[in-house]
């Protein structure tokens, strides 16, 4: 009942909605009871008339199609707020949910596949709107017909008044009982869902990489498994809730089968006339179309709580990088940056043991060292898209974690080694750290970073489309168009994940110009993969078992005999020597 009351809490913004379609509801169900008891009138006036009365029966009649008409028109209506209810739900739900997992450290999105984030919420919202839906529309009107429709039954006959209200108590307990192992039934549906829609998402977005290795057929065996399990899964819960659900109908039709001789015994014997019977026998039918309900909404509520318990659950991991109250902006004067003591691990796994680093103002910094040496940790830490388990990050002097987590990534402009491009215009990727910068601003930062010429020859130029993470693009163009977008950014301190390391000797040139325009009066940290990035930076750090090893200029660590020194030594080697050998350290041979 938690998840019921929760989601029920969840929605309280929309309370106009709810109560004008409970309102409504009521007059519809009030609108329904006046058919039997307006028929059985009609009944007994043609039965015990010797001249029946023939105005009033129109006048009955007339009742009859007014309480119809109302009922269509109130139903419709409902209909209609219903169907806002339900978008404006639909919206509200999945806002909360992206705004609270934008809020998410990076370590949850580590841990979980895109795809499973996405049909989580998509799963959640379609099952929570049909609750809320189904609960608004149906049960206040459940609720005030059968209750007004016992009270008219027990004034006639107290007896078939109470064998209908025994089903309810039966019926639901009957239900509740079943419900826990459904759930579990459930809980197995959708683990497997996820994966299969998580590995699909995965496979759509990397399908270069599916069609090259030509694994199309192992891509689709692991969703059909995943598919199966669902089918395997589904038919054990569907046959338990249908056996359960034929016993809970087989009590009802034995209730039944006494009501019914009860109505007939009582109208034969004269203790009701036929035209009560008969608006007994209609209320009796009214009151079993709720039974019947009552398997469908508890049918509906088992989904809504199985299916929302994720959305839920993420609802309630808490961001554990969170702005303290007396939080400052960062305020920049240099840009020097201060690693103290800082240490931290994923989990077990310890990557940097008590790191100490200075870098100086407008300076370029080459981080260097084997792969899971922790290069690219120190860069998400600097960015705070994870805590140091222990030490200080300082900018001129300014505790990190004393400081807004948006100013913070402000003053940071940050060029990763895949471009990380949206589908959209150029113009909207370009200006995507700057969203009000003017079209001129967007081409004097594609023009610095040699992008201007191959925008100006595609068709619409800035306008142009360039698909999901830029497809339309070369890698070159592409890269291009992340430095111009970090240029226009114009942050005082640059992460470069070395741009240029997949790149072709003429796309490299462009790109290497452009970065040398962006790093210009910058304090730059660059995670090196190209002998020839390391070479022509201010000062190497070479990083080893998790901490500082070297610290130095190419100069200075050209003869130390440190992981630089054997990286130069290295390329006096086979050629295939040096490849393996720079492969260790994560490096890439000198671009010719």
């Amino acid at each position: 009942m938690k998840y019921i009351f929760r989601i029920i809490r969840f929605t309280k913004e929309l309370k106009a909605y709810y109560i004008t379609i409970s309102i409504l509801s009521i007059l519809i169900a009030a609108a329904g009871l006046m058919y039997p008891l307006l028929s059985g009138w009609a009944i007994d006036e043609i039965r015990f008339g010797t001249d029946a009365n023939v105005g009033k029966l129109i006048f009955i009649v007339v009742l009859i199609f007014a309480s119809d008409l109302a009922s269509n028109l109130l139903s419709n209506i409902n209909g209609h707020i219903g169907d806002r209810m339900a978008a404006k739900l639909s919206k509200s739900l999945g806002s909360k949910y992206y705004q609270h997992l934008l809020s998410l450290p990076q370590s949850y999105f580590d841990s979980d596949m895109t795809g499973k984030i996405i049909n989580r919420l998509n799963r959640s919202i379609v099952q929570i709107v049909n609750f809320m839906q189904i609960w608004s529309n149906n049960f206040l009107q459940f609720i005030f017909s059968t209750v007004l429709a016992l009270a008219i039954v027990a004034y006639y006959s107290w007896q078939v008044a109470l064998l209908l209200f025994a089903l309810y108590p039966i019926f639901v307990l009957m239900t509740v009982k079943a419900s826990s192992t459904w759930q579990g039934y459930q809980k197995k549906i959708n683990n497997n869902a996820d994966i299969a829609s998580g590995r699909f998402a995965e496979s759509i977005s990397q399908v270069k990489v599916v069609k090259s290795y030509i694994q199309e057929k192992r891509e689709l065996s692991f969703f059909n498994k995943h598919s199966q399990n669902i089918i395997n899964y589904t038919k054990p819960q569907s046959r338990y809730w249908h056996i359960k659900d034929f016993q809970r109908q087989f009590v009802l039709n034995i209730i039944f089968f006494l009501v019914y001789i009860f109505i007939f015994v009582q109208a034969a014997n004269g203790q009701i006339t036929p035209g009560i019977a008969v608006a007994l026998i209609l209320y009796s039918y009214q009151i079993r179309i709720p039974i019947f309900t009552i398997s469908f909404l508890v049918e509906n509520t088992q989904k809504a709580i199985s299916d929302s318990k994720d959305y839920f659950e993420i609802l309630e991991i808490k961001a554990d990088i969170v702005d303290k109250a007396d939080a400052k902006k960062l305020i920049i004067s240099e840009g020097a940056i201060t690693f103290k003591n800082v240490t931290f691990g994923y989990g077990d796994t310890e990557v940097l043991k008590g790191v100490n680093i200075t870098i100086a103002p407008d300076t370029k910094v080459a981080l260097v060292g084997e792969s899971g040496e922790g290069k690219t940790t120190l860069t998400n830490l600097l960015l705070r898209l994870y805590e140091p388990n222990s030490g200080t990050i300082s900018i001129d002097d300014q505790n990190i974690q004393e400081v807004t987590q948006q100013s913070l990534r402000e003053n940071i402009g940050i060029v990763f080694q895949d471009p990380a491009l949206f589908s959209g215009t150029i113009k909207e990727n370009i200006s995507y750290g700057n969203p009000g910068a003017s079209l001129g601003e967007i081409r004097a930062a594609a023009k610095a970073a040699n992008a201007d010429e191959f925008i100006g020859k595609l068709e619409k130029g800035y306008d142009a489309e360039i698909g999901e993470k830029g497809l339309r693009l070369s890698g070159g163009q592409k890269q291009r168009i992340a430095i111009a977008r970090a240029l226009l950014k114009n942050a005082p301190i640059l992460i470069l994940d070395e741009a240029t390391s997949s790149l072709d000797s003429k796309s490299e040139s462009m790109v290497q110009e452009a970065l040398e325009r962006l790093m210009k009066g910058r304090t730059t940290l660059i995670i090196a993969h190209r002998l020839s990035t390391i070479q022509s930076v201010d000062t190497i750090i070479t990083l080893q078992k998790g901490s500082v090893s070297e610290v130095g200029s190419p100069e200075e660590l050209s003869h130390s005999g440190g992981i630089y020194d054997q990286l130069l030594q290295i390329q006096s080697g086979t050629k295939e020597d040096v490849k393996n050998k720079l492969k260790e350290y994560d490096v890439y041979e000198t671009s010719s």
